[in-house]
């Protein structure tokens, strides 16, 4: 019996070597060649959206983030941002800027064409831009103002000039806006735009092109589009893409688990757990264009003490704020430290930071002359006025936690915070706007706008009937503010923003708190994709192109000496 069985060993480890010998023959016909997976067009992507369809139409989808998710593969518009704000070629082929920054020229590329086959002139690019200041566009009033403000002229069919009344380099933020075509929608009157029915098929010149929509009792269930194969640029690798709506993200979710779907476009807080808990789903993080601020009306005569800059330090050192992100805010958010958003061109990675340290808050207050009452109690006195405020925030759920957080935090301190909540709209619309206010918790909202720009909120031209609502008058930081927003040199930007942000972290006229996530899953079959900063959520998005689904064997040959 020994002898049988050595004699089967030997037979078996004979076959395993003639296996291996076979197989490295099949995969390797040439000495030192390497195989490689490449991407392969083809494939269906099917994506849980959720969300509802509204209208495919880049002038009407302003608040509906699903039309803009579907929007942002459909149309194109004149340039786009990279992931660090920096804008780039898209529609656009290039652009020149006259030395005082006053006149934009932009060159359309030869190969644009529409999905129906016209050209791309500059004739739609100047019906767009007219269409968004008219009655019918969803576009914000400022938006509509600005361009009101530049004059627009055709050179001839792919060369455009933009003309501005003063140097203004954030413009460039501004022509992103998904350009319609003018041969299809001229004869629409503007107040009938949204009852085009161009809404519902629609006609782009981005990589993938409408094909029909999904209908399940009677209701709108999805759509589904084909891949753009006149695209200017490289044609996308995925040959078509289903977006299905689903009314939460939790509905999404559950249609992956059914495998209904590859991806969930938004991972909220109550499905995060079980989403990362899925093995063959990969959650992709990426921090939003928003940041939480403790703001401080530094011009309130009955809070003269918000004035002290030391005494700010003392509270921002007194805010754990990882426990606030934790806690409150499921660990959707990062800390922030800068007025810039981490990620950007501007933002300046050496800026002091504030870590949670209580201990050095309170010897802070002590040494600037706030001490608790010898005859006792909770609340430091300086010159017999107590270190007590009101802090007014948004009434609903998560800030008003966050304001409590905060208030029991600073109570430790010694400084007492009375919170008051307000609806949204009456905290920004009233009490910021009219400085009736000595302390507020707010979220400022960057979105849309790659290009930083912290002008509108810290310049201290803004502290009057701007959004300079602290009232910060810091004459090295506005010019600063000035100078950057004037100089083309992103360089020399980039150290203008570096310098303000220094006096900034000094001065810390409001207390940088957070800056939300955003996450989203995609099954780890559907492979290139990447990360990006997000200037708004459809941005996730914005190398689509390059996901694929299918891959090719490639083998690459070894390099041959000469």
């Amino acid at each position: 019996m020994k002898q049988l069985r050595w004699q089967i060993l030997v037979v078996v480890v004979t076959l395993v070597i003639v296996a291996l010998l076979l197989y490295t023959q099949q995969s390797s016909p040439v000495t030192g060649a390497v195989i490689q997976q490449q991407p392969e067009q083809g494939g269906v992507y099917t994506e849980g959206l959720v969300g509802s369809l509204g209208r495919l139409n880049p002038l009407l989808d302003w608040n509906n983030s699903a039309d803009r998710d579907v929007n942002r593969l459909i149309f194109s518009g004149l340039i786009r941002f990279d992931e660090r704000g920096m804008p780039k070629a898209d529609l656009a082929e290039s652009w020149a800027t006259t030395p005082d920054g006053t006149v934009y020229n932009f060159t359309l590329r030869q190969n644009a064409v529409w999905h129906d086959g016209a050209p791309v002139t500059s004739d739609d690019v100047i019906f767009t831009i007219e269409m968004m200041k008219g009655v019918g566009s969803l576009y914000p009033q400022d938006i509509k103002d600005l361009w009101s403000r530049v004059e627009v002229v055709k050179l001839n069919d792919k060369n455009i000039k933009f003309t501005l009344p003063e140097p203004y380099v954030p413009f460039i933020d501004y022509l992103t806006f998904g350009i319609v075509p003018k041969h299809l929608l001229e004869t629409t009157p503007p107040d009938q735009m949204a009852n085009a029915e161009f809404n519902i098929e629609p006609v782009g010149t981005g990589p993938y092109r409408f094909n029909q929509l999904i209908v399940e009792n009677g209701q709108i269930a999805g759509l589904v589009l084909g891949v753009n194969k006149d695209y200017y640029r490289d044609p996308p690798f995925i040959e078509q893409v289903v977006f299905r709506y689903y009314p939460t993200s939790a509905a999404a979710f559950e249609a992956y688990r059914q495998g209904n779907v590859f991806s969930v476009s938004q991972i909220t807080p109550d499905i995060l757990q079980p989403a990362l808990e899925e093995q063959n789903l990969s959650v992709y993080t990426s921090r939003l264009p928003q940041m939480g601020y403790v703001l401080f009306n530094l011009t309130n005569p009955d809070v003269a003490f918000l004035q002290d800059a030391k005494l700010r330090r003392a509270l921002l050192l007194g805010l754990n704020r990882q426990s606030i992100i934790s806690s409150v805010l499921q660990g959707q958010a990062l800390v922030s430290n800068s007025p810039i958003l981490p990620g950007s061109w501007a933002y300046f990675d050496g800026i002091e930071r504030f870590e949670y340290d209580p201990d050095a808050a309170i010897a802070l207050l002590k040494s600037a002359g706030y001490v608790i009452p010898s005859g006792g109690g909770d609340v430091r006195v300086k010159d017999g006025i107590p270190l007590a405020f009101t802090l007014a925030h948004p009434d609903d759920p998560t800030h008003t936690q966050i304001a409590q957080a905060i208030q029991s935090q600073w109570a430790r301190l010694g400084v007492r915070v009375d919170v008051q909540p307000q609806p949204y709209s009456q905290l920004v619309l009233t009490t910021l706007a009219s400085r009736a206010y000595q302390a507020a918790l707010v979220d400022i909202n960057l979105s849309r706008t790659p290009d930083p720009d912290p002008y509108p909120f810290w310049h201290q031209a803004e502290a009057v009937g701007g959004q300079n609502y602290t009232g910060w008058d810091n004459r090295a930081a506005s010019e600063y503010l000035e100078q950057a927003r004037v100089t083309a040199d992103y360089s020399l930007r980039a150290k203008l923003y570096r310098n303000f942000q220094v006096i900034f972290a000094r001065e810390l006229p409001a207390l940088p708190l957070y800056i939300p996530v955003y996450s989203y899953g995609v099954d780890a079959q559907v492979l290139g994709v990447q990360v990006g900063t997000l200037y708004e959520p459809s941005d996730r998005l914005n190398d689509f192109a390059k996901w694929y689904l299918l891959t090719r064997r490639a083998i690459e040959q070894p390099t041959s000496l000469p």
